[in-house]
């Protein structure tokens, strides 16, 4: 039997970042609210798997600890962010060459300290180049005066520091004032070598953005690397599900109600499969792309770009390093790997290795085979030994951003029934916060209730192992 009908201002459809994080601005205002999850857990996408002590992404998106939303959405005030080394590394013309570190960040350990760090020195001496840090394994070689592959000459290497450095300082504003064609275009307009573009822009948006084309908007790549130049990239401790674990137990007990499947949507109610009816002032429909259109006809769904995690351990670890290693050679299916273990121990039990792979584009069947040899080839180890723990794929991990692409997609269809995620903004974790934030204040406004400034301490970033 059905349960009596339940009450509230505003029911929110989807415990996701997007969902409970529109619930804590809602409920920190007074407003009373339910978040109803079809899934018997809370994250979404951003879920965290538990085998044998492991705790493997389903995804895996890149953080970077200059995004501002991870430190002014209230909720994550204890969000601790493992950050990569420096830069990344890249794999390419079978040598490993640092790129992309810039001055000071080696003692930078928050977002802001990164960003202070960068535009004090926007006006120093061009960086020339650094010596890669080693990959145990694997002999390291220092890019020559002349050829430097992949990353150009040493003029080319400073040029790269120039403009990242420029970036860093220049205003989101500005940036979405620029006129907007694909990133793959873009890169060859900003005055940078073509082997500079294709050996370490390319690589890099293509794992910022799971974009392996860089069909994506050029003022969305602009911002990614914009938070690429002014911070370090990082993992949140502890799996993608910190986030959303997090943001759910600052919500009211009852708040979240799990294992609930809502099946129509009104402006002033809500109809589930399990509990009936909840009536209420507003409804904000917090899911996925797809499943928002199924309770919202007419809504737009976007193409998506699809993403495969695969997840190994080892009792022979290529090593400790503590870099995001990319292969500017494009040669395997592989867009990015790392040690996640050794960014954030938490990961693996102790003693154990986890290295984590991410896959760009759709699924196959030999996906495995092909990871672990293209493995092979980036870490300079054997690999046919490593132990299988999952190979996730999600065909919709991130909505495509295809030029034109509206970054501020409306949050409110009309008067009582409105909707968020990365689909209405950037398709980043940041873009489902902010959409986040628009989709309350506009619920807040329309219910007659004046929103609350809320603050955030300096997000705490765990010290670079």
């Amino acid at each position: 039997m059905l349960e009596p009908t339940y009450q509230a201002d505003v029911v929110v459809v989807g415990a996701g970042v997007a969902g409970l994080s529109a619930a804590r601005r809602l409920t920190s205002a007074g407003v009373s609210t339910v978040v109803l999850e079809a899934a018997h857990e809370v994250g979404g996408r951003m879920a965290t798997e538990k085998i044998d002590g492991f705790r493997l992404d389903r995804v895996g998106r890149l953080l970077s600890t200059a995004c501002a939303e991870l430190h002014v959405t209230p909720g994550l005030e204890d969000l601790v962010l493992r950050p990569f080394a420096p830069g990344v590394l890249l794999y390419g013309d079978g040598r490993h060459h640092r790129a992309g570190v810039q001055p000071g960040y080696r003692r930078a350990r928050s977002a802001r300290g990164a960003l202070h760090a960068v535009r004090a020195l926007a006006s120093a001496p061009l960086p020339g180049p650094r010596r890669p840090a080693a990959v145990p394994g694997r002999q390291v070689s220092v890019p020559r005066q002349r050829g430097g592959a992949p990353l150009g000459t040493a003029l080319d290497q400073a040029r790269l520091g120039a403009a990242l450095n420029r970036l860093a300082g220049t205003s989101v504003e500005r940036l979405l004032a620029r006129p907007e064609t694909t990133a793959a275009e873009a890169l060859h307009g900003r005055g940078l070598p073509a082997r500079t573009v294709d050996g370490f822009l390319r690589p890099l948006l293509a794992a910022l953005l799971c974009d392996p084309e860089l069909t994506t908007s050029s003022r969305s790549a602009d911002l990614a690397l914009r938070d690429f130049a002014s911070g370090r990239l990082c993992l949140p401790e502890g799996g993608a599900e910190a986030l959303p674990q997090l943001l759910a137990r600052s919500l009211p007990p009852g708040t979240v109600r799990t294992g609930v499947r809502v099946t129509s949507v009104s402006t002033t109610s809500v109809t589930t499969a399990e509990h009936g009816e909840f009536q209420c002032a507003a409804v904000l429909v917090a899911t996925g792309a797809r499943d928002a259109a199924e309770l919202l006809p007419g809504l737009r769904v976007p193409d998506f770009h699809p993403v495969t995690v695969v997840h190994h351990t080892t009792d022979e670890p290529p090593g400790t390093d503590t870099s995001l290693l990319l292969d500017a050679d494009r040669g395997g299916p592989v867009a990015h790997t790392a040690v996640v273990s050794a960014v954030d121990p938490s990961r693996a039990p102790a003693g154990r290795t986890l290295v984590t792979s991410t896959v760009l584009g759709p699924a196959a069947a030999d996906t495995d085979t092909a990871v672990r040899a293209h493995l092979a080839r980036l870490y300079g180890v054997a690999t046919t030994r490593w132990e299988t723990l999952a190979v996730r794929h999600t065909a919709d991990a991130v909505p495509a951003m295809r030029p034109p692409h509206d970054l501020h997609r409306p949050v409110r269809l009309l008067a009582g029934l409105y909707v968020c995620g990365d689909h209405r903004d950037s398709g980043a974790v940041a873009g489902a916060l902010r959409s986040a934030d628009r989709a309350a204040t506009a619920i807040l406004a329309d219910l007659g209730v004046a929103r609350p400034m809320h603050t955030a301490d300096p997000l705490p970033t765990a010290r670079a192992a």
